[in-house]
């Protein structure tokens, strides 16, 4: 029998950490953003639109981080992967939510372990990419 050592969840106050990253970034570059926190279930654990933010960015934020989370990878590195010939390619999207290939999605990680995602939206993808992976690294 194999044990498995237990890995701390990603936390409310994990996410008040990533959101509040996003934003400094966001902010930094006169980006005004939605941040979306997904814990490792996939359920919404914590959201944050500006009132000067673009409505569909907190869907866009939404689906970044349920589709890095679903595939445990960066958006930014999945491009590439649902163009024809792509490894994606013919991925169903008959999920809960569909997958969105942009960047500004990326999967949080504990002791090497999957706990959840964050996604960011309203910049351009290459920024929303830079603000989620600052983000992550103010966590660790």
């Amino acid at each position: 029998m194999s044990s498995t050592a237990a890995v701390a969840p990603l936390t409310t106050q994990d996410a008040e950490t990533l959101i509040g990253a996003a934003r400094t970034a966001a902010e930094a570059a006169g980006v005004t953003v939605s941040v979306t926190v997904l814990d490792a279930g996939g359920h919404l654990l914590a959201f944050r639109r500006d009132d000067r933010a673009v409505l569909i960015s907190g869907e866009t934020s939404t689906r970044k981080a349920y589709t890095a989370l679903q595939l445990n990878a960066p958006t930014a590195d999945l491009v590439d992967a649902v163009q024809p010939g792509g490894l994606f390619h013919t991925l169903p999207t008959a999920l809960d939510r569909p997958l969105l290939f942009i960047a500004g999605g990326v999967p949080v990680h504990r002791d090497g372990r999957l706990i959840g995602a964050i996604g960011v939206g309203g910049g351009a993808p290459e920024q929303d990419h830079g603000f989620a992976l600052a983000a992550v690294s103010a966590l660790a």
